[in-house]
C-alpha cells in the first residue's frame, strides 16, 4: 500500500505536497518522494525513509514549481531500495513523472509489450515504472506537440485497455499539468479537492481525503471508477470516465486497516465503519456467550480502538487503554521479515498491569493476518496477570494474499490459511478466538453508502474482482512474496550498495 499526491497551485506546492505525505505517512514507511516542475525542469527528490527523514531544507528549496506530485512507499512484490522510490520519471514524451498506489496483475505481459512492441526500456522490476511507460507510449502515439485535455483522457483510455489491477495513480506532464486516475473497479481510492486563495483556485488529488483537510481544501468528490482528473497548467480541472466498463468495488482492508479513520472513502466515514465493525462483532459475542464473564476490553493500540470502543459499550463492559504503545516503532504489518516483526512487537507495546491482573480480558485487533503479533500480546497479558485472555478480530480470518497492492504474505505464512478457527485459537494461546462475519464487515461500511453494491475483500474469500488471477498467478507472487525470498532480495540490495537501477538521490 501507498500514499499519493499531486497538487496545482498558484504559488510553489512542495510544502502542502510535503504535509500531505506526512499526513499519508501510515501507507508506507519505506521510502518517500516528491517531484515539481519549474520553468520546464523537473525537480526531484526521493530515498528510502520516512518524509520527515528524506527531505531537508535544502531539498525543498530546490523543489520550486506551481505543480508536483508526491508519493509515500512500502514495498509489494517487487524489491526494495532507493531505486525503487517513487515518483518515476521518463523524458519522452514531455517529460512525465508518476506516483502510483496499487498493483498490475498483468504486469509480465505489459513489460514484454512495452520492450517488444513499444520499443521502451525498464530498468526495475516495479508495476509502476511499467504502468509509467504505458501512459508515455499511448501519449507519445498521439503525436501532439502540446496535448490537451482530450489527448489525456485518450491516452488513459489506452491505459485502461492495456493495464489490469488494482492501481490508482497522479502523472505529471511537464509544462502541461497534472493527472489523476483510479482502476476501472476503483479498488485503490483517490479523491480530488480544491482550495480558493486570493490568486486563484488549487487544486489537489490525493489518496485519502484527510490529506485535503490538513492543507484547508474542500473534499469535492472521489475519482470516480474508470475516471480520469486533469488539472491543466492554467488551473482547469477536467474529468471524464474514460473506461469502457466501470464497476465501484472498492478494497475493504482500506476500512478495517489502512486507512485513518478520519478519511471519507467512496462516501464511507472510515471512523463510523469500524464503529459498526464493533457493534456487529459485539453482538455476535452476545449471540455465542450470552452470559461472557468479560470483564474489560482492551484494544490493541491503534487501528481497533474505534471498534473495541464500540464492542466495550454493546456488551457493556469496561473499556481500557491496556496496553501503550511506543509511537516511534514502525507498524508491524508493514515491517519485512518475520524476525524483525517478532522483535518489534515487544519494543512497540507495554502491558498496564493494573489492567491485567486478575481479569477476564477481551484482546481486540482491527484484523490477523500472520499470527505473530497476536500470540505475543496473549503471552504479554498472561504476564501481566490475566485470568483469561479472550481475543476478537474485527475482519473475518484473512486466508488468501492480496494481488492489488496490499503487502499481504505468502498464503502458507498466512495463520488462517487452511485452518480452523479451533486451530487458529489454540496456535495464538488464546482461551477464546471470535472473528468478525464477512456479510456484517461489508453491512459495516455499505451502510455508509448503500450505492456500493460489492467490496474487493478477496483476503477473506479467494475471490479475485479483476477475475485473471489463478493459481499459476498467485504462485508467481508467492514466490516473491514469501518471507525467504525477501530476505534473500534484501541481502542482494546491501550487498549491491542499495542501488537496483539508476535514481536521483544526489542532492
Amino acid at each position: 500500500m501507498c500514499g499519493i499526491v499531486g497538487v496545482v497551485g498558484q504559488q510553489n506546492v512542495n510544502q502542502e505536497i510535503y504535509d500531505a505525505l506526512t499526513v499519508l505517512q501510515h501507507r508506507g514507511q519505506d521510502a518517500a518522494g516528491i517531484m515539481t516542475c519549474f520553468e520546464g525542469r523537473i525537480q526531484q527528490r526521493k530515498s528510502n525513509g520516512l518524509v520527515r527523514d528524506v527531505f531537508r531544507e535544502q531539498h525543498m528549496l530546490r523543489l520550486q514549481g506551481t505543480m508536483g506530485i508526491g508519493h509515500v512507499r512500502y514495498p509489494t512484490a517487487g524489491s526494495s531500495g532507493p531505486a525503487l522510490a517513487q515518483p518515476f520519471y521518463v523524458n519522452s514524451p514531455y517529460g512525465i513523472g508518476l506516483a502510483h498506489n496499487g498493483n498490475l496483475t498483468n504486469t509480465e505481459a505489459l513489460t514484454q509489450e512495452l520492450f517488444q512492441s513499444d520499443l521502451r526500456h525498464l530498468n526495475t522490476d516495479s508495476d509502476s515504472e511499467v504502468l509509467l511507460n504505458v501512459l508515455a507510449h499511448e501519449l507519445q502515439k498521439l503525436g501532439k506537440l502540446q496535448p490537451n485535455a482530450e489527448d489525456v483522457f485518450a491516452a488513459v483510455a489506452g491505459v485502461y485497455r492495456r493495464c489490469a489491477g488494482g492501481y490508482a495513480a497522479v502523472a505529471m506532464i511537464a509544462n502541461y499539468g497534472v493527472l489523476g486516475f483510479r482502476d476501472p473497479l476503483g479498488i485503490r481510492p483517490l479523491v480530488v479537492g480544491e482550495r480558493t486563495t486570493k490568486n486563484g483556485i488549487e487544486y489537489m488529488l490525493a489518496s485519502e481525503s484527510v490529506a485535503l483537510d490538513v492543507q484547508g481544501f474542500t473534499l469535492l468528490r472521489d475519482v470516480q471508477p474508470g475516471e480520469a482528473c486533469y488539472i491543466d497548467v492554467d488551473g482547469e480541472l477536467h474529468m471524464r470516465v474514460c473506461a469502457e466498463h466501470t464497476a465501484l468495488t472498492p478494497c475493504i482492508f482500506e476500512h478495517v486497516y489502512f486507512a485513518r479513520p478520519d478519511s471519507l472513502m467512496d462516501g464511507v466515514s472510515v471512523y463510523k465503519s469500524r464503529l459498526r465493525q464493533g457493534e456487529r462483532l459485539a453482538k455476535k459475542i452476545l449471540r455465542l456467550r450470552p452470559d461472557h464473564d468479560i470483564d474489560v476490553v482492551i484494544p490493541i493500540p491503534d487501528t481497533s480502538r474505534i471498534a473495541a470502543q464500540s464492542m466495550a459499550h454493546q456488551l457493556g463492559v469496561k473499556f481500557r487503554e491496556g496496553l501503550m504503545k511506543n509511537r516511534y516503532i514502525g507498524r508491524t504489518f508493514i515491517m519485512p521479515g518475520q524476525s524483525q516483526r517478532k522483535k518489534s512487537v515487544r519494543q512497540k507495546l507495554n502491558a498496564v498491569g493494573l489492567e491485567f491482573a486478575g481479569k477476564n480480558v477481551l484482546l481486540v485487533d482491527d484484523s490477523i493476518v500472520r499470527g505473530t503479533t497476536c500470540k505475543q500480546i496473549i503471552e504479554m497479558a498472561r504476564d501481566a496477570g490475566a485470568a483469561k485472555v479472550y481475543f476478537a478480530s474485527a475482519a473475518p480470518p484473512v486466508r488468501y494474499p492480496n494481488v492489488y497492492g496490499i503487502d499481504m504474505p505468502s498464503a502458507d505464512e498466512l495463520i488462517a490459511h487452511g485452518k480452523t478457527e479451533e486451530e487458529i485459537q489454540r496456535h495464538i494461546g488464546a482461551d477464546w478466538l471470535v472473528y468478525q462475519d464477512l456479510p456484517d464487515l461489508l453491512e459495516s461500511s455499505i451502510e455508509g453508502n448503500p450505492a456500493i453494491e460489492s467490496f474487493e475483500a478477496s483476503v477473506f474469500d479467494g475471490s479475485y474482482a479483476t477475475g485473471d488471477v489463478d493459481q499459476v498467478y498467485l504462485d508467481k507472487i508467492d514466490a516473491l512474496r514469501n518471507d525467504q525470498a525477501q530476505s534473500q532480495r534484501r541481502q542482494g540490495e546491501v550487498e549491491d550498495g542499495d542501488i537496483l537501477g539508476i535514481h536521483n538521490d544526489t542532492y
